[in-house]
């Protein structure tokens, strides 16, 4: 494997192959395209997938470890399921749905934030050289080709617009920016205006410490990269619940173009969850080294935060989401002449449903 190219330019990273025409979505034109035969081309891929296959052929031939990854079929389904969704429109209830839609959207949004997210002096941190690692390319173009292809880039929309898209052609533009926004505030995806302190990020940075002699800024990036790569792979779920559902020409428009759309994003993302894996899989196989100077078995570090993000993720982000989903389900439902009736009948569908003590357990 000596002839692996590992050292990659960022101009490299986040460049695209040539397409014969644009993706154009709701009268947007979005990023990626089709090839002459028409096969759907994501963006910033020329080299990226290949970059990314290099690094991982490296990482076998000198660790011979696995990546780090979570098996999807461990993973709770979609909430609502897809026989719950399916059950809800059948009888006339979509709010629940676009609800859900815009949320994915937003959430991708906020993918853009991880272009800001480098730590100075990146080697430092680590006792074996990084240069021909993923890692050592998060900021030299893989942190900026995933954050456009989360939020667009120039006049390319990215997923979030891709999302919206996809809810305005199932659901016939269902519903106002104004709307949206109080949907948004609802979900508490509201964004205030106001710019963050940076006081008291370093506050909240502090609080959610776990290692007094690691760099603050790199255990914050670990955390935030794991925290990134487990909603990338729960994705995966929704990327099949919506496909699903949007392609019933019974139950929404299009003609199963929201599904399409829905398709080619779900394309997008796999060098996202394939290169937060090998980043994050060759620090745990490396040496940190703390503010101190000692050194630390990179097992050690990466262990004890992937430990934490899959609990943070499986536990209190999940609760979160279903309850905030079931607010928007009886929100539905409320004054609906067979609200209770349908509730139940929804409940049933799904896998889990709430307690009388108002917590989830399996159904």
């Amino acid at each position: 494997m000596g002839n692996l190219q590992l050292e990659w330019s960022e101009e490299e990273l986040l460049a695209s192959d040539p397409i014969e025409a644009p993706l154009v979505a709701g009268g947007r034109t979005c990023h990626g395209g089709f090839d002459g035969d028409g096969k759907y081309v994501s963006p910033r891929t020329r080299f990226r997938i290949s970059a990314i296959e290099s690094w991982q052929a490296r990482h076998r031939e000198q660790c011979g470890t696995d990546l780090l990854d979570v098996p999807l079929d461990t993973w709770p389904e979609a909430y609502p399921n897809v026989a719950q969704a399916k059950f809800l429109l059948t009888e006339g209830v979509r709010a629940p749905i676009v609800t859900v839609l815009t949320r994915i959207g937003t959430v991708e949004g906020f993918g853009g934030l991880i272009r800001h997210a480098g730590v100075d002096e990146f080697q430092r941190h680590f006792d074996e050289p990084i240069a021909e690692a993923a890692m050592g390319h998060l900021s030299g173009g893989l942190f900026e080709a995933h954050a456009r292809d989360e939020t667009g880039w120039e006049n390319e929309a990215g997923h979030k617009e891709m999302w919206f898209a996809a809810r305005d052609i199932a659901f016939e533009s269902p519903v106002s920016d104004d709307q949206t926004a109080e949907m948004l505030k609802r979900l508490g995806l509201a964004n205030s205006g106001t710019v963050p302190d940076p006081e008291k990020i370093r506050e909240q940075m502090l609080a959610a410490r776990v290692f007094d002699d690691l760099d603050l800024g790199l255990e914050t990036l670990i955390r935030r990269m794991i925290g990134l790569l487990l909603i990338e792979i729960s994705a995966f779920h929704l990327f099949s619940w919506a496909q699903t559902v949007l392609s019933d020409a019974d139950l929404v428009a299009g003609e199963g173009e929201a599904a399409r759309l829905v398709s080619y994003i779900s394309q997008d993302e796999t060098p996202h969850v394939e290169y937060l894996k090998t980043a994050i899989t060759e620090m745990r196989d490396r040496t940190f080294v703390g503010e101190s100077g000692r050194k630390y078995p990179g097992t050690e570090i990466v262990g004890a935060l992937w430990d934490r993000g899959l609990e943070e993720s499986l536990g209190i982000r999940r609760d979160q989401n279903l309850r905030t989903t079931l607010a928007e389900v009886e929100r539905a439902l409320d004054g609906h002449r067979r609200g209770e009736e349908l509730l139940e009948e929804f409940h049933a569908l799904g896998s889990v449903r709430p307690d009388a003590t108002g917590e989830f357990v399996a159904a």
